[in-house]
């Protein structure tokens, strides 16, 4: 509740204040910025942790895959909404999209992977997880992570790295189709897949119509202020940025972290808890929910608004996103891992870090 009420308390001092508090005046001052991007961001994790929690209960009562499925489409909800808040703004951003694709790859499959295996490793020494499952994962994410990431930089049909008209809706229709075919697989014949039988710890709450409502009614109401507030953080995110002449592709980064920020603890809870198969459909959902949905989501953005996209990456990203495919793909291809798997993860991420800030 007191969550609740901080979050639409700051949404309606916001839509009836905010004209005042983020004028040029306020934001070119230190401290008074400093104070309301760390009110923003407070209140945005906050929410953001909220949704985890009533995606928590709701996986309980539905079960897996579809807990977990309930909690990457709101994720990826929020994080449509922050990344078109950011394009749709004065100044707009043309690769806010590519940057926040590239930071959950990066943050989900080489920084939460990486520490809940070496946490799960050290407490439990090896760890089992679907090794079906993980492939299927991995089986999609490779080609969506190509088309989104790699193959905007190397097509000569526009200059830059960018997609033309055509080749946009096309890839947009394929991306989010496969998505689907993904979900119809994962929640039909074929959900066993994406489940092992000690899932679960503890006993769930009592399933009924009334409980799965008032969760989520609870969730809507924990997107709706993240929602809502997401173009007066990007403001304040923007001014600091130019202010400080930092990255502009802190500003994808800082996406990824607020949208994944709590279910990544969820993830770092399960490893913790000999859960591995909820760390894999957490971190590897994420990542497919990110890149399936987020593209056509960017692009279609683009078509409607005339807004620039720009997808690929430099040579140095296109480097990072393979190494990491790769590294993925040899981690999951056993049934148990162990704590050095984790460590060349955290390695990988160590670099990737490094490198947004000295490129």
């Amino acid at each position: 509740m007191w969550r609740l009420i901080a979050g639409w308390t700051t949404v309606a001092v916001f839509a009836v204040f905010g004209g005042d508090l983020l004028s040029k005046s306020n934001l070119g001052h230190g401290p008074l910025e400093l104070f309301l991007f760390a009110w923003l961001l407070g209140v945005i994790l906050w929410c953001a942790f909220g949704v985890v929690s009533e995606a928590d209960h709701l996986a309980e009562l539905l079960g897996e895959p579809y807990g977990t499925l309930i909690l990457t489409l709101s994720i990826v909800v929020i994080e449509v909404m922050l990344i078109s808040a950011v394009m749709l703004g004065g100044g707009g951003s043309p690769t806010v999209g590519r940057d926040t694709m590239f930071g959950v790859m990066m943050i989900v499959l080489n920084g939460v992977v990486g520490i809940s295996l070496v946490i799960g490793g050290l407490r439990h020494h090896t760890q089992e997880y679907s090794l079906e499952g993980a492939t299927a994962y991995l089986g999609v994410i490779i080609p969506l992570a190509t088309i989104a990431l790699i193959l905007p930089s190397v097509t000569q049909s526009t200059p830059d790295d960018t997609l033309s008209t055509s080749q946009a809706i096309l890839f947009s229709l394929a991306t989010a189709a496969l998505y689907a075919i993904f979900l119809i697989v994962q929640t039909g014949r074929h959900s066993d897949l994406f489940t092992l039988s000690d899932d679960d710890g503890h006993v769930p709450e009592e399933r009924s119509t009334r409980t799965i409502v008032r969760h989520t009614v609870l969730l809507v109401a924990n997107v709706l202020p993240i929602v809502l507030l997401s173009k007066s953080l990007d403001k304040v995110v923007s001014h600091g940025i130019a202010e400080l002449g930092a990255p502009g592709a802190l500003t994808g980064l800082l996406i990824a972290l607020i949208i994944f920020t709590p279910e990544g603890v969820s993830a770092l809870k399960a490893g913790y808890r000999n859960q591995l198969q909820r760390t894999v459909n957490l971190c590897l959902g994420a990542c497919l929910s990110t890149l399936g949905l987020t593209l056509p989501a960017v692009l279609t953005i683009g078509l409607i608004t005339g807004e620039q996209v720009i997808l690929g990456l430099d040579p140095t990203g296109m480097v990072l996103v393979i190494l990491t495919l790769l590294l993925s793909m040899v981690t999951f291809s056993g049934p148990r891992t162990t704590v050095l798997e984790g460590a060349v993860h955290l390695l990988v991420f160590f670099v990737y870090i490094v490198l947004v800030f000295s490129p």
